[in-house]
């Protein structure tokens, strides 16, 4: 039978979330916005310690989130 929900079971979701997350850190870098702190917007140009901050947050978590699926999937 074919699953076409097989990327939303563990350990493949792990995988999911980290792509979105390096996605949504490269959209933001390239848009010059990025979500700042209560859900409001942090431009590159007017806050640029809260930008950076939130680009590197996004790449940290695709990369924590790919870690963990290579760990899942070739780990001890």
């Amino acid at each position: 039978m074919d699953d076409s929900f097989w990327l939303l079971r563990p350990p493949y979701i792990y995988l999911t979330l980290g792509v979105v997350f390096s996605f949504a850190g490269v959209a933001s870098t390239l848009a010059g916005k990025t979500v700042g702190r209560a859900g409001g917007w942090a431009y590159r140009a007017k806050e640029p310690i809260q930008f950076w901050l939130g680009v590197v947050l996004y790449f940290l978590g695709g990369v924590l989130f790919i870690g963990r699926f290579l760990y899942k999937v070739y780990g001890p």
